[in-house]
C-alpha cells in the first residue's frame, strides 16, 4: 500500500462526503438568507423565525436528495471494497 493509494482513498472519501452535503447546505444557506432579508426588513428579532424554516427546508432537502446521497454512498463503498484486493497484495 504506497501513500499515493492511501491519499487516493481520503481525497475520494472527503470529496464524496462534500458532495454529498453540499445540496442540503446550500438550501440551508439560501433559506436562512431569505428569513434575515426579511427579519431585516421588517426589523422581527425572533431567533425562531429563523430556526423553523430552516429546519423545514432541510428536512425537505434531505427528503429530496436521499435516493441521490445514498446512491453516491453506495459507489464509493463499492470502489473502496473493489479496490481492497490491490490493497492486500
Amino acid at each position: 500500500m504506497t501513500p499515493e493509494f492511501v491519499s487516493g482513498i481520503v481525497y475520494e472519501g472527503i470529496q464524496t462526503a462534500i458532495l454529498i452535503a453540499a445540496p442540503i447546505l446550500i438550501i440551508g444557506l439560501i433559506v436562512g438568507l431569505i428569513v434575515s432579508i426579511f427579519q431585516s426588513a421588517t426589523q422581527i428579532n425572533e431567533m425562531t423565525l429563523v430556526f423553523i424554516p430552516k429546519m423545514t427546508a432541510v428536512g425537505v432537502a434531505i427528503l429530496l436528495f436521499f435516493p441521490w446521497m445514498m446512491t453516491k454512498l453506495i459507489e464509493y463503498t463499492q470502489n473502496l471494497i473493489q479496490s481492497m484486493p490491490s490493497v492486500i497484495n
